[in-house]
């Protein structure tokens, strides 16, 4: 587990193809490691990547297929930069919010423009999570714990002060840069919960589940 609170911005330094999978070799910049061992995971612009290696100036992890296919990682190219950050131990300040490394879908930047010190953004996620982005909810962006602004349809606003933008990757987006995103965990388990004895049917939530639990009255 994550808190979306970026430790460091990291670099792409060695990307090797295996069999259809990636070998992902990652300069952890000012991330400390000293307590990282083989087998920790590490949450690489948002996907929670396990560490295979560590030469002593980053570390090394394998990417599967199915996380290339669902995360901007195969997109990436030598000299990236990455949002770094180390997973929660029980000591751990938990500043952003709860976040699996577990990307749901991938989005875009739909514009960037300057207010006073900060940036708002304007982000599109994929129709199929816009349900799971609320006004002053959270979201995670490439692995950054936000604040949702405005939501319109499937378009969503983010206020970037300057140290996040100066401490992660949001400097690099420009207008149709893809971005991994990842849904409030909350929201996932609560539509599951209202779907009750419908969701071992895989019949979804509707509006005559609500109507039944309660939530509508006509």
């Amino acid at each position: 587990m994550f808190t979306g609170i970026i430790q460091a911005v990291g670099e792409i330094a060695a990307m090797e193809t295996q069999g259809g999978d990636l070998r992902l070799r990652v300069l952890s910049r000012k991330l400390d490691l000293s307590d990282v061992q083989l087998g920790d995971s590490i949450a690489t612009s948002g996907v929670c990547l396990t560490v295979t290696g560590l030469p002593g100036d980053g570390y090394w992890a394998d990417v599967s297929i199915e996380s290339l296919n669902l995360t901007t990682l195969g997109d990436r190219k030598p000299g990236d930069p990455v949002n770094l950050e180390k997973s929660l131990t029980p000591t751990s300040r938990l500043g952003g919010h709860i976040v699996s490394g577990h990307v749901d879908g991938v989005g875009t930047v739909v514009s960037v423009a300057r207010e006073g010190r900060s940036w708002r953004y304007v982000m599109a996620a994929p129709p199929e999570l816009a349900r799971y982005i609320a006004h002053k909810g959270s979201i995670t962006v490439d692995g950054t714990s936000l604040t949702v602004n405005l939501v319109n349809g499937a378009e969503f606003d983010l206020n970037i002060i300057p140290q996040t933008f100066e401490e992660t990757v949001f400097s690099e987006y420009r207008e149709g840069t893809r971005i991994n995103l990842e849904v409030d965990v909350i929201a996932r388990y609560l539509e599951r919960l209202l779907q009750g004895d419908s969701a071992a049917q895989g019949t979804g939530l509707s509006m005559d589940t609500l109507r039944a639990s309660g939530f509508i009255h006509d």
